[in-house]
């Protein structure tokens, strides 16, 4: 079996070598020179667990190439970002989507099978990918077979849950469900389920909304307990110790291309009725403003002039910075104060300083906003170089902070003396 895969980054590249390992050749298609001259290098431009040693594997066994122009194949993967419109609701934006299936169509013949692995909004299969392809002459369930086959893994245990979850495998027609059943069954031990292309794509959205919209619960409580003077964190300890109770836990905001992305796109499509979901993304939205004015608060208590920012990914031990709230705070931050604002992440190369120790020594305050392993254990040695050892802990991660003079979580906030008259 030959897949082609459109699209070598987080979700693009693990599959393609997923396939590679399990026998398929696979020619990786990328936009990017400088991609493309790097995987055939034998190097991994992303941060992901176990991907060095799958590339080197295929490499050396032949079953892996990437090239900037698709080919012919049996299979095709459509794996290409999908990010939100610049339009009312945040749509989703099909251009990636549409630009890489017209790019494989001249490559198609009877018998192959077109997958959609990108994030799209319902309906978008049936009513977008099928009509490009039938274009052409070919019958969708006949000719060709589609599927929309979303991703569900975790950055940072990619390769593991490629082959471990259960798989959505929603195709246009039975023919294609099977066909991407029989595909897939390659290397998945997780379940196939399977479904309609437009039941697919509506379980993956709701997949992440039904996340964002309990972090959003979490988030708000932080809010109204900040203003009572009652520790949020104790109370989400105490609900979920109610047996049908799972309050999730509370942040500086979402990131990721997921959570913070894909509930605009059902928010687009039903404005009317996805009410709930919006003002969940109204509420996670807005916790970067919230953390900053507490930022500003503290920093105005303790007249400090140094802030450092511990962490710019949007989740830990990974690389991937995409709708960080790190980042927004960062530059609410440097736009909205005249502190000076230090910067460190161990997996992001553009961080301002290359050490912790570095990074906090004649701080004023340290604010964790990734909960990195690095962060979770602070030396009481590196402590002692602030110049006023307190921390904002934003993700409730670190550990021993006896040596730190103030220590603050979104639990305990509304201890933060309220100076500040900004608001940004």
């Amino acid at each position: 079996m030959k897949v082609v895969t459109v699209g070598l980054g987080y979700i693009g590249l693990p599959t393609s070598l997923m396939f590679a390992k399990h026998g398929a050749e696979v020619v990786g298609v990328d936009v990017s020179e400088r991609v493309v001259g790097f995987l055939n290098a034998g190097q991994v431009p992303i941060e992901e667990p176990g991907l060095p040693e799958y590339l080197t594997e295929a490499l050396a066994r032949k079953k892996f190439r990437a090239s900037l122009k698709p080919e012919r194949g049996d299979v095709f993967i459509i794996a290409v970002p999908t990010p939100n419109a610049l339009d009312e609701f945040g749509s989703c934006d099909l251009t990636y989507v549409k630009q890489a299936t017209e790019a494989i169509l001249p490559c198609l013949e009877t018998g192959n099978t077109v997958i959609i692995e990108s994030t799209i909004s319902p309906r978008t299969t049936e009513d977008i990918i099928q009509p490009l392809i039938e274009k052409e002459g070919f019958r969708v369930g006949e000719d060709i077979y589609l599927v929309h086959c979303p991703e569900r893994v975790l950055p940072g245990q990619i390769l593991h849950e490629l082959v471990h979850n259960n798989r959505i495998i929603g195709g246009v027609t039975e023919k294609c469900t099977e066909k991407g059943k029989e595909i897939y069954g390659l290397f998945v031990k997780g379940e196939l389920l399977g479904a309609a292309a437009s039941t697919a794509e509506l379980s993956k959205l709701m997949e992440n909304t039904y996340r964002d919209v309990n972090i959003a619960l979490a988030n708000e409580l932080v809010q109204i307990s900040s203003k009572l003077g009652i520790d949020a964190l104790s109370v989400i300890e105490m609900a979920n110790q109610h047996p049908r109770v799972n309050l999730h836990q509370p942040g500086p905001g979402v990131g990721g291309h997921c959570l913070a992305v894909d509930p605009y796109f059902i928010v687009a499509e039903a404005p009317e009725e996805a009410k709930l979901i919006y003002q969940a993304r109204q509420i996670n939205s807005h916790m970067p403003h919230f953390i900053v004015q507490k930022v500003l608060d503290i920093m105005e208590a303790n007249q400090g002039e140094t802030i450092t920012i511990l962490g710019l990914a949007y989740k830990g031990n990974v690389d991937d910075t995409r709708e960080s709230p790190a980042l927004q705070i960062v530059n609410q931050l440097k736009k909205a104060t005249y502190y000076n604002i230090r910067t460190f992440d161990p997996y992001v190369a553009n961080s301002d300083a290359y050490s912790l120790e570095t990074a906090l020594s004649n701080s004023d305050l340290a604010i964790v906003l990734t909960d990195h392993d690095i962060f979770k254990e602070i030396p009481e040695s590196i402590i002692n170089t602030m110049k006023t050892p307190i921390l904002f802990d934003t993700k409730n991660c670190v550990l021993g902070c006896d040596a730190f003079h103030e220590h603050y979580t979104l639990g305990n906030i509304s201890n933060i003396r309220r100076i500040s008259k900004r608001y940004i």
